[in-house]
């Protein structure tokens, strides 16, 4: 493993979503092999890559015809969903990556891990659910739901009320050994998809999934220091991090220590619902022993690796 170069590649779920006119599966698998192209770039330069990814849409997709189709069908219960989503996008990355090893004449193969991730059953975030899934909802039908089901639900800024779940830390990747063997293998790896499927220890050692999301970044650095990656790279939808982002006093960031990161999350520099996340992610990832991390956006990876773009964050 230490001769290798290995990097954990974080891919977002709404990239596969260019926006509400291109949702479909031919629609994300073009977004799919579009950022499969840039990252097969980085494999075809000598990194061994693990490819991670989020799946929030995804998911919502699959719980919604669970939804419509309750009166004939029985409905999947979400780390299932989870599951099922890992299998999809692994498809489309599996393909994506295919042809483009064929088309540059690349001997390498992609294989996708169905990932669970170990919580604590004792983790405060099954108390307080906050993670918005599925359809919007009525006041009445979510009511109904919480009665009959037990569902958290909240009204989610007046756009109706979603069902919400707990959103635990993660402990431990099950399927570590697997990824680190396929890994040395040389094979590209695609797993912890969508943060991994939630599984918690029964009293006897069991697993047993539960009703829960992971955060991708988080499960993405916990992968990324439990196999010693070299390399932790969050692909989002910007070519760096900036502070004030979006306000006139913008400014972009080329490099930052960890020290740094930690100062810029603690003074609100950061949203919590988009880059905040990916900070904490990869401060998680440093001060687990990680050596550095890059963020950038697809188009940009082969830049960013050679330091033309990109923020890096270092120990």
């Amino acid at each position: 493993m230490n001769e290798r170069r290995v990097a954990v590649v974080a891919v977002g779920g709404n990239s596969l979503i260019k926006d509400k006119a291109h949702q479909t599966i031919p629609d994300q698998y073009a977004a799919a092999a579009e950022s499969m192209g840039h990252i097969a770039g980085m494999i075809q330069a000598g990194w061994e890559v693990v490819i991670t990814h989020g799946n929030g849409p995804q998911v919502g997709f699959i719980l919604r015809r669970s939804e419509l189709s309750r009166h004939e069908l029985h409905e999947v219960p979400l780390d299932y969903c989870g599951a099922d989503s890992q299998g999809a996008i692994g498809y489309m990355f599996q393909q994506a990556l295919y042809n483009v090893f064929r088309l540059r004449g690349m001997p390498k193969q992609a294989a996708t891990v169905v990932t669970q991730v170990l919580v604590s059953a004792e983790d405060p975030a099954f108390k307080h659910p906050s993670k918005p899934i599925g359809s919007f909802m009525d006041e009445p039908t979510a009511s109904d739901r919480a009665a009959g089901e037990g569902w958290a639900v909240v009204e989610d800024a007046g756009r109706g009320w979603r069902r919400v779940v707990a959103s635990p830390r993660p402990v431990k990747i099950v399927q570590r050994e697997v990824i680190e063997a396929m890994i040395a293998a040389g094979f590209v790896v695609i797993a912890v998809g969508g943060g991994g499927i939630p599984v918690v220890e029964d009293p006897a050692g069991n697993l047993i999934g539960v009703e829960a999301v992971i955060d991708k970044d988080f499960a993405s650095a916990l992968l990324a220091s439990s196999i010693r990656a070299d390399l932790f790279l969050i692909s989002t939808a910007v070519p760096q991090i900036a502070l004030n982002y979006g306000k006139l006093d913008q400014q972009w960031l080329d490099k930052i220590s960890l020290a740094e990161a930690k100062q810029y999350l603690q003074q609100g520099h950061f949203a919590k619902g988009s880059m905040g996340p990916k900070v904490q992610a990869i401060i998680n990832y440093l001060e687990a022993g990680g050596k550095r991390a890059l963020v950038t956006d697809p188009q940009n990876i082969g830049r960013a690796l050679a330091g033309e773009t990109g923020t890096w964050v270092v120990p």
